[in-house]
This record gives structure tokens, C-alpha cells and sequence, in this order.
């Protein structure tokens, strides 16, 4: 098994994430009313989660590997990649502040947090299609099988550390609900 279909199969669920998201941005920015704890606990999956887990992989194990394989991380697919994170914080970053100003009642919160949202999910959108059909083919084709092995099981310890046991599973539970009630659907 190759590391990379973890990262992979994150990304499916991340998928979820921001197609609700894009919903949601669209209900705030039409004036339409939308619970503002449910975007709460979507910004809390993509910072901790998406942010600090999924991206935490890519960042703390599977690029330095490539690099140690010989896959390059300036000018090249690593550093587009790590550029696209920074990019994807700051509009988190931007949406938890347009967050604060709908519960507060700015008028110009909902464009904000639209814009940022809209961003977000482009930035995602394009990242995750690069990632799973050109630089994790590259992983694939680059990387040992003993060091795809190695690389599942510092995956592991990542997410244990970083998010806890039991999580993982509760972030489920929460995508699953918020498809159905923004989406329509079940993941």
C-alpha cells in the first residue's frame, strides 16, 4: 500500500468540507439565514484537521522525503504546494475573522466571509487535483515501499498527536451531518 492513499482518501472527506463551505458562502453572501455554529465547527475541521493534521503530513513527512528522493522544493511541485497551504491559512484566517463579524452583526461580514470562502475552495479545489494526480503519482513511482510503510505509520502518529484519538471519527460524524443538511445528501 502506498502512503499516499491515506492522503488520498483525506482528501475525499475534504472534498465534503468544502462543497459545504461553497454552499454555505453562497447562503451567507443571498442574506439567507445559516447556523453560525455550523460554521463554526467547519472552520474548527479545516483548521484542525485539514490544517494542522492532513497538511501536517504533507509538510512534516511526505515533502521532505520527496526532497530526499530528489523531487525539488523550490521551483518546483513542493513548493506550489507549500505555497497553496500558506495561501489556504490566510483565508481561513480571513473567515474566522468575517465569522466574528456575523455574529455581530456586520453588514460587511457576509461579503467577507463569502470571498474568503470562495477563495478558500478554489485554492483547495485546484491543490487537491494536483496532489493526487501529479505529486502523488510522483510519491508513488519515487518512494520505496519501506518508506511508504514508514511514511503510514508517522501518518498515524500525526494524527494522534495532533488531533487525538477519537477525532478522526467525530469529524466524520460532522461531515456526514452537514452534507445532509447543506448538501442534501449523504457523504
Amino acid at each position: 500500500m502506498y502512503a499516499t492513499e491515506i492522503l488520498r482518501n483525506e482528501h475525499e472527506g475534504i472534498k465534503i468540507a468544502i462543497s459545504v463551505l461553497d454552499r454555505m458562502a453562497d447562503e451567507i453572501e443571498a442574506g439567507r439565514t445559516v447556523d453560525l455554529d455550523d460554521v463554526d465547527k467547519l472552520l474548527d475541521f479545516l483548521r484542525t484537521f485539514v490544517d494542522r493534521c492532513h497538511h501536517g503530513k504533507e509538510e512534516d513527512l511526505l515533502f521532505p522525503a520527496l526532497e530526499a528522493a530528489g523531487i525539488p522544493r523550490e521551483m518546483g511541485p513542493i513548493g506550489v504546494m507549500l505555497s497553496e497551504h500558506s495561501h489556504g491559512r490566510a483565508h481561513i484566517r480571513n473567515m474566522v475573522d468575517a465569522l466574528a463579524g456575523l455574529r455581530e452583526g456586520d453588514p460587511e461580514a457576509p461579503k467577507a466571509f463569502a470571498a474568503a470562502a470562495h477563495g478558500y475552495v478554489r485554492i483547495l479545489t485546484g491543490h487537491i487535483n494536483k496532489e493526487n494526480n501529479i505529486l502523488f503519482a510522483m510519491a508513488e513511482h519515487q518512494l520505496l515501499p519501506h518508506k511508504h510503510e514508514e511514511l503510514a505509520k508517522g501518518f498515524d502518529q500525526i494524527e494522534h498527536e495532533r488531533i487525538g484519538p477519537g477525532v478522526h471519527e467525530q469529524y466524520h460524524a460532522l461531515l456526514d451531518r452537514l452534507s445532509r443538511e447543506y448538501l442534501g445528501g449523504e457523504r
